[in-house]
């Protein structure tokens, strides 16, 4: 059995006015900065990052940083768009029912959706703030490009590995976005990880070749992206991979993380034991952080893993997930919050609702996991006797299957 020793999470935010905006995209920035303290000129990315930063398409943060390995939300896709994207509206405007008219994005969201890039879901919903995975960012692009294939999509598609996780839906875009050598894939050519969250440095990537193709900028060599050699078979050397359906041991430093309803938050757990192969060969080792987002799902609460990020600061992506977790916990008007949130972790819309039950509104001490101010969100719960929240221990639910291969490089630790 794994241990269970308690190892402090980077992402925790104790604050519960940290606002996402602060991840948007040109947010308090620094202006044509094209160099940035966490690209290495090694990254993988970084030509297309820097690319792009010249350009004014995307920019870093205040801090001198770029933090390639952030997700992007639909909104910060849209944005980026709307710099990097000269097109002319196909089709009328609309109104989502979840992007106030003075939201950020609103006028990147309205662009994205009148020259063809992005839609809504059905009800006129955009779910602005939702973490968009590489096949969406694929098909927008492909689709907003007119982008078509010359021969059978199923025959590019044996491009990749992984292709039978292309959701029907997505098959022909990716074929033509395939063809048209948009897709950039790192650390392995051949693994397309469609459901993944997109990365920063990763929708950098594919803007950039979308650009390269529609002739507004030059090609970049990279043995990453798809197509970029004939036979398309370019070997990463040194590769071990762990087969999907393993499982990783995973822990956290709280005994308990609570979630409101329709929640979604990042969240940083590490590996909880060494991980070798049958020749003893290390892995994997004990305290690896495994970045993902832990969500309320239809029936409970779930973790999506998203990358490995080791002592070394080596990255790596990793498409795992846990058991769906169905334990909730009622909070009730004249609970005890000392006693309710000792050694908790809180969602921001299960801080929103304790405090609108209990009346506490003092809870910025406690730690308030990423999201919107809990300020924004009581509105939703004042009024109520009691609420029901997901409750998740993370040492003992959030064990991880892998959904596909993981694929490594020789690890130097």
């Amino acid at each position: 059995m794994f241990s269970q020793n308690k190892v402090s999470s980077n992402t925790l935010i104790a604050s519960i006015g940290v606002s996402s905006a602060m991840f948007l995209i040109g947010a308090s920035t620094v202006s044509a900065q094209t160099v940035f303290n966490d690209v290495p000129t090694n990254y993988w990315a970084q030509t297309f990052i820097q690319e792009l930063a010249s350009r004014d398409i995307i920019k870093g943060f205040p801090d001198g940083g770029f933090r390639p390995n952030d997700p992007v939300t639909r909104a910060q896709f849209a944005a980026m768009l709307s710099k990097a994207m000269n097109k002319a509206p196909i089709r009328g405007g609309v109104t989502f029912v979840d992007v106030a008219s003075n939201f950020w994005a609103a006028p990147a969201i309205q662009r994205a959706y009148t020259t063809g890039f992005m839609s809504g879901y059905p009800g006129n919903i955009f779910e602005p703030t939702q973490n968009i995975p590489r096949v969406q960012i694929l098909v927008s692009l492909a689709n907003g490009l007119n982008y078509a294939t010359s021969q059978a999509p199923e025959t590019i598609l044996q491009s990749y590995s992984d292709s039978g996780s292309i959701p029907n839906y997505a098959r022909n875009s990716v074929a033509a976005a395939t063809e048209n050598r948009m897709v950039v894939n790192y650390p392995n050519v051949q693994f397309l990880n469609p459901n993944q969250t997109a990365t920063r440095a990763e929708v950098a990537a594919f803007i950039y070749q979308a650009l390269v193709r529609s002739g507004q900028a030059s090609a970049i060599a990279s043995p990453y992206i798809v197509g970029q050699n004939s036979n398309n078979t370019t070997p990463v050397q040194n590769q071990v991979r762990i087969p999907a359906g393993n499982m990783i041991s995973v822990q956290y430093s709280k005994d308990k993380i609570l979630l409101g309803p329709d929640e979604r938050v990042p969240l940083s757990l590490v590996v909880a034991q060494n991980i070798v192969n049958s020749q003893g060969m290390m892995l994997i080792p004990t305290g690896t952080q495994v970045a993902g987002e832990l969500r309320t799902v239809s029936g409970g609460a779930q973790f999506f893993a998203n990358e490995l990020v080791f002592a070394n600061g080596q990255r790596t992506p990793i498409n795992a997930v846990s058991k769906v977790v169905t334990t909730t916990e009622r909070v009730d008007r004249g609970v005890s919050t000392g006693n309710l949130l000792r050694n908790t972790a809180l969602g921001a819309a299960a801080a929103a609702a304790i405090a609108a039950v209990t009346g506490d509104r003092a809870l910025a001490t406690e730690e308030i996991l990423g999201g919107a101010g809990i300020g924004a969100l009581l509105g939703l719960f004042l009024g109520r006797d009691s609420v029901t929240l997901a409750s998740v221990n993370p040492n003992t639910d959030l064990a991880l299957t892998l959904a596909s291969d993981l694929v490594l490089g020789t690890p130097r630790f």
